[in-house]
């Protein structure tokens, strides 16, 4: 197809914020974010989008292939995307595109992948990706591409080295944080702005352009804040515009995971993380930073639009923002995350914004979304593919529009056009899921760790719980649903230690917004949680086959010629 007038797209993807950070999704709890708000009012900001999977590797590689972890095989974070796989920067470099990923990657590990891209410049949370015998982190890859930093890596590398002793200097064995006076420059929020900045410079320049062409092709380029992810360090600047006496805590209930109502994992998460010990200082004093460093990234984000706009570059750029997955971010009185599915770690941001491309502006999208979409819709608007064929019956191949992809490629996706911003139907409910099936990690289990509980713990049983089981959540906007179909004869008991097992979780989201109690027992919800289950069947049914297997053409055999 022709690339003259194919749109751009900028994909922006923050690490592990909440969308109930943010002002447009809480108005109890979240802050100010100029510059997604201004997004916000140049696209559709969608109310409900949920992640396929609450952890890096699995969301990251699902939003890149439209497609459940289940699909691809991608369920850990030490499970990357796999060789020949179909995802999105395949798709535009096959298409001509200029490529980029600025910032975290932990998604792309091969180098076939690699080589997909002309800009590849990665830092994540600890600085640069390590070289030699510390490079043990998998989703890193040293080495730059295309572009170098502005910076001396040396540089960076020494602003990080906070981050990278954190943990090991907290003031509470569940969690750290850092009011830091390194320079901003050196942040990673702000060399990602400032690379991305150079990017669009060298592009519009013409400078990723090759000898033959005359305008240059379209660029698709990732740009992948770390933060609001831990290890929480955020600038004294940003702090004392959040600072801990102003922090709102979200609503909490003491005996959330002692009344016999919670799942066992849920406990033993609780009973690693929660800061019932911590003063309240220290927790207003870890959420003021995680908010910081959200408004930093909000901050990176505006001199991003700003560059587009300065470089007559906004008018054919989609720019979309989201977030792989959230954070505790205080609710359920802990912070980070773990395997379990409340909105905190499941609800992310999402917005879409090309106005000149006829997507509205100043919308909301009250439905149920998925990122997993996110993909198929900038294929659609982009020209690329279309997914018409795939609800229209036995005739669906008499009219459909030339576009690269194949109809066996849409339907190799699991995500579908999100509405609003196409005509396409919104979904009544998403799906989350977590774990490979292994065996559960108990309250036992975690006995076995060294005490106190804390942070470390969370490290180290993290290959375990990764693992354990194979949860599934279903959400409505009114109930969310939580299930392991590996859990056998889990009854609710009363009790602490001796508690639940592997329970169901129900939550009514219009009376208990902050998911605080489990209603799954209550028998009067029967009837809510068959309908929840057999949402779930419908779900695991339409996504089991990895590859889509062919459907005929025709109603019966063709006539032989």
């Amino acid at each position: 197809m022709s690339n003259k007038n194919t749109p751009n797209v900028l994909f922006i993807m923050a690490d592990q914020m909440k969308a109930s950070i943010l002002r447009m999704y809480s108005s109890e709890i979240g802050i100010e974010t100029p510059s997604l708000e201004r997004l916000a009012s140049e696209g559709v900001r969608f109310e409900n989008p949920i992640t396929p999977h609450p952890l890096c590797v699995p969301a990251r590689t699902s939003v890149m292939t439209g497609r459940y972890p289940h699909s691809t095989g991608c369920r850990r974070n030490e499970t990357l995307m796999p060789e020949n796989e179909q995802h999105a920067f395949r798709i535009w470099k096959e298409n001509g595109f200029t490529t980029g990923l600025i910032g975290k990657n932990h998604c792309f590990v091969e180098q076939s992948d690699l080589d997909l891209f002309d800009v590849r410049c990665e830092i994540s949370h600890a600085g640069l990706p390590s070289q030699g015998i510390a490079a043990n982190y998998k989703g890193e890859v040293p080495g730059t591409t295309g572009m170098e930093w502005p910076v001396p890596e040396t540089d960076i590398n020494a602003a990080h080295e906070d981050r990278r002793n954190l943990s090991s200097n907290a003031q509470s064995p569940r969690i750290a944080y850092k009011v830091s006076g390194n320079p901003e420059e050196l942040f990673g929020t702000a060399l990602i702005a400032s690379q991305t900045e150079d990017f669009l410079d060298k592009y519009s320049g013409g400078e990723f352009r090759s000898d033959d062409e005359e305008h240059g092709n379209p660029f698709a380029l990732w740009v992948s804040f770390p933060d609001p992810h831990e290890p929480y360090e955020a600038p004294r600047r940003y702090v004392d515009m959040l600072p801990p006496e102003e922090v709102v805590l979200p609503p909490q209930r003491t005996d959330e995971y002692t009344d016999g109502t919670s799942p066992e994992r849920n406990r033993v998460l609780a009973r690693m993380k929660r800061q019932t010990d911590d003063s309240e200082e220290h927790r207003r004093g870890v959420v003021s930073v995680y908010q910081a460093m959200t408004r930093f990234v909000d901050d990176g984000i505006g001199r991003i639009l700003d560059k587009l706009e300065e470089l007559g570059l906004r008018e054919n750029t989609i720019v979309v923002f989201t977030a792989d997955h959230g954070d505790f971010g205080g609710e359920h009185g802990m912070m980070v995350k773990g395997g379990v599915f409340y909105d905190a770690l499941v609800k992310v941001p999402l917005i879409v914004s090309w106005p000149s491309g006829g997507v509205p502006t100043d919308a909301v999208d009250g439905s149920m979304a998925s990122t997993l979409d996110i993909i198929p819709t900038l294929f659609e608007l982009q020209g690329l593919a279309s997914f018409n064929g795939l609800a229209e019956g036995w005739q669906r191949d008499t009219d459909r529009t030339a576009t690269v992809l194949s109809e066996e490629d849409t339907r190799r996706m699991a995500g579908r056009p999100l509405p609003t911003v196409t005509k396409f139907t919104p979904r009544d409910a998403a799906f989350s899921e977590y774990g490979t099936g292994g065996p559960p990690v108990t309250m036992e289990v975690l006995k076995r760790s060294n005490q106190p509980f804390g942070y470390h713990t969370l490290i180290e049983t993290l290959w375990a719980r990764e693992a354990e089981g194979r949860r599934k959540m279903v959400r409505t906007r009114e109930w969310k649903y939580v299930t392991d179909p590996m859990a056998r004869g889990a009854t609710l008991t009363s009790g602490t230690d001796g508690g639940p097992g592997d329970v169901d979780e129900l939550y009514d989201l219009t009376k208990d917004p902050w998911e605080l109690k489990n209603v799954a027992h209550l028998p009067e919800n029967a009837a809510v949680i068959s309908e929840m289950r057999s949402l779930l069947a419908g779900w695991m049914i339409e996504t089991e086959d990895p590859y889509p297997v062919e459907i005929p053409t025709t109603v019966g055999r063709s006539p032989s010629t």
